[in-house]
């Protein structure tokens, strides 16, 4: 019995996967086009390719996706699936989650999963640093990064913190159920982040101040406008504001959640 391992394009997914295989735990990587031979067809919107995917698996590690959410609760129901594990948000505890885009898909996952006999667990990490990388595009070309907020605050968080938490509740039968929030250790707006990137880059990186209608014309087109909105009400909201941070990584898998700076070097190629 085999762990199936959803959103297998994503840098979670190929984290956890590699931690799997370190450690011999049998696993299938699935994706709506996998890009490896072994991979296998699973895209969260389509129940047709979700038995094929699910067969013989034990626990699955799952992106949030409401489309299909209560034919792949049947599928793994049938298929004897008894833990699955949850890339969820820690946008799901705010207020607003019901009726904020960003945070009703996690949600409604969420319940759906909880409101099954399917054993949960839920992952909540806030802020990416993987985020940062959308700044290349604008630095590789000489150009500032434009924000709308610059001093809005956020606890990022490695992937391979979320990646290495999931391995403990996949594979410590003591350690699934419940819910974790994730974050990194420290708080940062993003004037930090990008001097923390431009201290290990070795230069510095220009960024300019732009109105949130600025920064709603740059994204259309690859941002849908309610989504735009919804992260520009996070980010006004955070705007001086420190962000929480969480020992629950510490807890999770022995050692403090990476930092900012570490995530920079990890990723200093994407901004060469």
């Amino acid at each position: 019995m085999s762990i199936l391992v959803t959103g297998g394009r994503g840098a979670v997914a190929r984290r956890l996967t590699a931690l799997l295989s370190e450690r011999g735990v049998p696993y299938r990587l699935a994706s709506r086009e996998p890009d490896t031979p072994d991979g296998v067809r699973c895209d969260l919107a389509d129940p047709d390719t979700f038995p094929a995917a699910l067969a013989g698996v034990r626990s699955v590690f799952l992106y949030a996706e409401a489309a299909g959410i209560d034919a792949f609760v049947r599928e793994a129901g049938a298929a004897g699936v008894e833990h699955v594990v949850l890339l969820s948000s820690s946008s799901v505890l705010k207020e607003d989650a019901a009726v904020n885009p960003l945070a009703a898909a996690h949600l409604a996952v969420e319940e759906a999963l909880l409101a099954s006999p399917l054993r949960t667990t839920l992952l909540r990490p806030g802020a990416f640093s993987a985020n940062a990388r959308g700044w290349s595009w604008s630095l590789n070309s000489g150009r500032p990064v434009r924000l709308p907020y610059p001093g809005a605050h956020s606890a990022p968080i490695h992937e391979s913190d979320i990646a290495e938490a999931a391995l403990t509740v996949l594979t410590d039968p003591a350690r699934g159920g419940g819910a974790h929030t994730l974050t990194g250790p420290h708080s940062l707006t993003f004037v930090t982040q990008l001097a923390i990137l431009g201290s290990v880059l070795g230069r510095t990186l220009p960024y300019e101040s732009v109105t949130p209608e600025q920064w709603k014309a740059d994204v259309d087109g690859h941002l849908p406008g309610p989504y735009a909105d919804a992260l520009l009400g996070y980010w006004e909201a955070s705007d001086g504001l420190p962000a929480a941070t969480s020992d629950t990584v510490e807890q999770l898998t022995g050692h403090p959640a990476r930092s900012f700076e570490t995530w920079a070097e990890d990723n200093a190629a994407a901004f060469n």
